[in-house]
């Protein structure tokens, strides 16, 4: 044998056989389950596995603080107002107050009045644009263009007139909503034509109408007894355009 393969057997030679090995193999396991596992480890794994301690009952859970703030919160939701509430809509005010106008005798209530509701307003002219178009007239720029024009000259008006003052808002839904007869002359000009003696008729009686309708609120709304004729003047004047519109 040469001395290299000599030196390569005398450095790899060595008493470790695999019998030792397993020995030591088994040994560690037994070792490991016949001596007591560490008490760090072993509430390590008590946190692991049960993290909170449950004392309550069964079916009856146990709530922490930030649950019990959860749940009020969640509970919030059922106590705020409806949708169409929060967007100012209400239907029974609309229905109230286009009751008022279809009766100009009833009183107006001037608490519901005063409400700044531009849902019925907006119906209407919109209504209004509509049954002039059945008729081939196409004045929805005239429509909105007199209301817009007529609620600041009414607005400043009123002013002027009371001492509490209104808004624009205010002048703007009950000139809005005291223009349904207005829709209603619209559209009776489907039906037959306006342009003779019962037409004129027809839309005097349409325009005193309106005109007793908004200023009843008016004076309601503002308390400005004994100042009803001085506001239907210039509301007549207003509803008179939108009949010249209609018939003509």
């Amino acid at each position: 044998m040469s001395d290299f393969e000599q030196f390569h057997c005398d450095f790899y030679q060595s008493n470790y056989t695999i019998d030792d090995q397993e020995e030591n193999l088994y040994g560690s396991r037994k070792s490991q389950t016949g001596e007591n596992p560490p008490t760090g480890a072993f509430a390590l794994s008590e946190k692991l596995l049960f993290p909170q301690s449950y004392t309550g009952q069964i079916l009856q859970p146990m709530y922490s603080p930030d649950t019990l703030s959860h749940l009020s919160y969640a509970d919030g939701f059922d106590e705020e107002p409806p949708l169409l509430e929060e967007l100012g809509i209400n239907f029974e005010h609309i229905w109230q107050k286009t009751l008022t106008v279809l009766n100009p005798m009833k009183p107006a209530d001037g608490s519901i009045m005063n409400e700044t509701d531009l849902t019925g307003p907006m119906v209407f002219c919109l209504a209004l644009g509509a049954t002039l178009l059945l008729v081939g007239k196409v004045h929805f720029g005239y429509v909105y263009g007199m209301s817009a024009i007529g609620c600041l000259a009414m607005h400043a008006l009123l002013n002027l007139m009371s001492i509490p003052g209104v808004s624009h808002g205010c002048v703007a839904s009950v000139l809005g909503y005291c223009l349904l007869p207005m829709v209603m002359l619209s559209s009776s000009a489907v039906i037959f034509s306006l342009q003779g003696t019962l037409g004129t008729l027809l839309a005097l009686f349409i325009i005193g109408w309106c005109s007793l309708s908004a200023s009843k609120i008016f004076t309601s709304a503002l308390a400005m007894e004994g100042q009803q004729l001085l506001i239907a003047y210039p509301c007549a004047l207003l509803y008179g355009l939108f009949a010249l519109l209609t018939v003509f």
